[in-house]
This record gives C-alpha cells, structure tokens and sequence, in this order.
C-alpha cells in the first residue's frame, strides 16, 4: 500500500507580487488577504461586449507606476454580489485566469472593481490561496519580484 505525500503549503507574506499572463500583467502588488474571501483587480474602466454569443469584458488597468496602461478583454465567468471592506454589497463581474506565484501556477476566480483608494491594486482572497499557500502576517514579500514577462493582452 502506497502512502499519498502531499507538500507542505508554500509560506507567502501579507503582501506578494503577482503576475496574471493570460490578462498580459505581467506584475502586480497583491495584498494576500485570507479574510476575503474572492480575489479583486483594480480596473480603471471596463466595458462589456458580445464574442461569438457569449458575454466578455473588456477593461483598462494600470498595474503600477512604472507600467503602462494595460488593455486585456476575456469572457465573463460570473457575476456576483460581493461585500466590500466597508460593507457595501454591488454586482460584480468575475473572471477564470491564470495566477502566477512562488513559482507556481493556478487558475483562479477574480472580480474587477475600483480599488483605486486602496494601497494595493489587487486583492488575493482565500480560494486563490487555498490548499497551495499558507501566510505568514509578519513578512512581506517573500518571493520577491516577479520577473518581467512581455506585455500582451487578450
């Protein structure tokens, strides 16, 4: 009989960066955020359209000061109401994309919102996080910076 070996969970601080390449992100400061329970991308515009029948959305998001203004569109996987930190609760689109972090990669459900009065543009929420990551509060950053990866969009 063979015993199944699972690895331990990977050690990730309240806050690491991020990239999402299929949204052409290439980096992205995320604060890991175990109370949330979905993950959220400030979007500074977003629009939705129609491809072959099905709903999609497009947006524009400036990941950080030193990256430019990131054009990405993708299908529309749900839409839901979300409280946010203050308790308000709205409508939210939500999208499967690929996560990448401490070397790994994961698909993953993300909401796009204005997060433009919060210190991080994106908010990783506990089913990002579950089962691969686990988080230390009192570190920051552990996997360092992602690399750079060319800029694309969907």
């Amino acid at each position: 009989m063979s015993v199944a070996t699972t690895a331990p969970p990977i050690m990730l601080g309240w806050r690491e960066w991020v990239a999402l390449p299929e949204l052409g992100v290439a980096r992205v400061r995320a604060k890991v955020d175990s109370g949330a329970r979905s993950s959220a991308l400030h979007v500074d515009e977003q629009w939705r359209f129609t491809e072959a029948g099905a709903p999609w959305v497009g947006f524009r998001l400036t990941p950080g000061k030193s990256t430019g203004v990131i054009e990405a569109h993708a299908p529309i996987f749900d839409e839901r109401d979300v409280a946010d930190s203050g308790g308000h609760r709205g409508k939210r689109i939500f999208l499967r994309t690929t996560l990448q972090l401490a070397g790994q990669q994961r698909a993953i459900e993300i909401n796009l919102t204005d997060r433009r009065g919060m210190l991080f543009p994106m908010l990783l929420g506990r089913t990002a996080i579950a089962g691969l990551f686990t988080v230390d509060p009192a570190r920051s950053f552990v996997h360092g910076r992602q690399p750079r990866i060319p800029s694309q969009t969907t």
